[in-house]
């Protein structure tokens, strides 16, 4: 009979309990950016450790949890020179930063608490190249975690501890060097004329920087849609339907893996998938130089390329350019009907509009949605996206019981930060007048500053852009005060009331009454088999982050406080709607 596969919950209660605490985990990582490396596969890692933890009878754990690791070895594709930047400071004095592998994280976690005797790593490059990490495999060391390396040998003595540091120096310096080598190169190949990325739809990419030549299928498509736009008749929605009907697709491209196809053991190669041309891409098109036959160089300016031929002349880019800065009305049907929400609402999955039509006398909205797309419903009447709507209208109202919780937790926070202020604002002051004698210096003393050496003007102007953003930085936190705080709350209250009002007169106004309405309040709306999904205006951001508001008032005042113009001129929109 076989044994049943243990659950993760399983698993983990078994290592909770310590039946791995005599036994090792089999660490292997392998960089995104060292594809070429042999000496650093997965397969090579896999084998030296192996060899060495037999030589050592060293016993690796009979574990296996998805996610993490299989049969005691962890396998994982992960940067180990990329960190995040970011630290906290608890009031115990604890602080703590994020780690950016998951499964080095994991493991961290599991020899902190031990679970397990030890890891075993090829070398330290393998375990970590950036400071963060090294603290942390430091810790675990001197916590009597038992961390070995195959390649390398720490002694228990000041001799050890330096070996360690140098060899960490040098994991982080090699990784430091490439990093600077392919910025150089870069620099270097886009000021000569090459383009440095993959070309946009239109050309191919064999793989050199030197050459990016014509696409013989997508390039002559990509050329009549610059020139039937530049005639000034077609729309962007026109030009859409012509590619897709010409077959023109997006370049076949991967992807993005999921979280568990990351964490997966193996590596996982996911097919190239192609992907029809839409309304926005098209837009991105037109708007591209690079089909003038121009590459950005390192100040980011185009210049002419050295890499490839142009598909469009100037003329013609130019009359695009000043056709794409007005709303273009296609001509191409013959009569366009003025329905309410007409290219309003738009399919959750594949983003196609759903385009009005009238059957029986009754206004249906239908998408023709891409092949393959999920949503299993192409109509909806006017009334049923109507009513919908009317229902999230009402969800984004606050009730009085919610905005009397919200004053009165509100009222004790801006009570305690009014003990802070007094200091806050002398220390605001401070560094101000610091900020201001520092910029006065700089603007004072360029010419000698240059002269003697210890700027460049590049610097100066850099030095001098710094300074002042950190006092603009400053000038923006005392913004931040309890007036505004109170005067955004005032504002919050107006409108959830004017949303209440608006719900009555949306019942009873016509179907172009109650588009005016929608376009006040939402951007964006999108039909699924759920129903309406949507984003709100700029000014109804604060209603929409209702969580936030219920569980931090102020955290959400602050964060929605630089939205308050745009608040106050959806206030003043409900209003004159309302009123007339």
């Amino acid at each position: 009979m076989k044994n049943r596969k243990k659950t993760a919950e399983q698993v983990l209660r078994e290592i909770r309990r310590g039946k791995y605490q005599d036994c090792y985990l089999k660490y292997q990582r392998k960089s995104s950016d060292e594809a070429d490396s042999q000496v650093n596969s997965i397969e090579y890692q896999d084998e030296i450790n192996g060899q060495f933890m037999a030589k050592e009878n060293l016993p690796i754990a009979d574990v296996t949890l998805e996610g993490f690791c299989e049969n005691g070895i962890i396998n994982e594709r992960h940067s180990g020179f990329k960190e995040d930047g970011e630290i906290s400071f608890s009031k115990d004095g604890k602080v703590q930063y994020h780690i950016d592998r998951p499964k080095f994280l994991q493991a961290a976690q599991f020899l902190s608490a031990g679970y397990f005797k030890g890891i075993v790593f090829l070398c330290w490059d393998r375990a970590s190249r950036n400071d963060g990490d090294d603290t942390v495999l430091k810790k675990l060391k001197r916590n009597r975690v038992d961390i070995r390396f195959a390649l390398a040998t720490y002694d228990n003595s000041s001799a050890g501890d330096l070996h360690m540091d140098i060899d960490g120096m040098y994991a982080r310096s090699h990784s430091r060097i490439t990093s600077e080598k392919v910025k150089i190169a870069i620099h270097r190949n886009r000021k000569n004329g090459l383009w440095t990325h993959r070309a946009p739809v239109g050309y191919l990419n064999p793989g050199t920087m030197e050459h990016k030549p014509i696409d013989p299928e997508r390039g002559p498509i990509i050329k009549e849609l610059f020139e039937l736009y530049a005639t000034g008749t077609y729309s962007l929605s026109d030009l859409a339907r012509i590619a897709n009907d010409k077959g023109l697709t997006i370049p076949p491209l991967r992807t993005p893996r999921t979280k568990e196809q990351m964490l997966a053991q193996e590596e996982i190669r996911l097919p190239k998938k192609t992907k029809p041309i839409r309304t926005n891409y098209v837009s991105h098109i037109l708007r591209n130089p690079f089909y003038t036959g121009r590459v950005l160089d390192p100040e980011r300016n185009w210049i002419m390329s050295n890499c490839h031929d142009p598909l469009v002349d100037d003329e013609t880019f130019a009359r695009v350019q000043e056709l794409l800065g007005k709303r273009t009305v296609s001509i191409h049907y013959e009569k366009l009907i003025n329905h309410p929400l007409r290219g309003k609402v738009r399919c959750t999955s594949c983003n196609r509009v759903y385009t009005p039509y009238t059957k029986k006398g009754i206004l249906y909205f239908y998408s023709r949605c891409v092949p393959g797309c999920t949503n299993p419903v192409k109509s909806y009447s006017l009334t049923q996206i109507t009513d919908e709507i009317r229902k999230r209208i009402e969800g984004l109202q606050f009730s009085d019981e919610e905005l009397s919780a919200i004053e009165a937790q509100i009222g004790t926070e801006i009570a305690l930060l009014e003990k802070r202020r007094d200091g806050e604002i002398r220390s605001f002051e401070g560094r101000k007048k610091q900020l201001r004698e520092e910029l006065a210096f700089l603007r004072s003393n360029k010419l000698s500053l240059i002269k003697s050496g210890a700027y460049s003007a590049e610097e100066i102007v850099e030095q001098q852009k710094e300074l002042e953003r950190k006092y603009d930085d400053l000038l923006e936190k005392e913004t931040i005060s309890e007036r505004a705080m109170r005067d955004m709350m005032k504002d919050v209250t107006t409108l959830s009331e004017l949303l209440k009002g608006v719900v009555g007169y949306y019942d009873f106004a016509d179907p172009y009454k109650k588009e005016e309405i929608i376009q006040i309040i939402f951007s964006e709306l999108y039909l699924s088999e759920n129903g309406l999904e949507y984003k709100v205006q700029k000014g109804f951001e604060p209603f929409a982050d209702r969580i936030s508001a219920m569980g931090s008032p102020m955290s959400w005042l602050s964060e929605h406080l630089h939205g308050r113009e745009q608040m106050r001129l959806s206030i003043a929109a409900l209003r004159s709607l309302i009123e007339a």
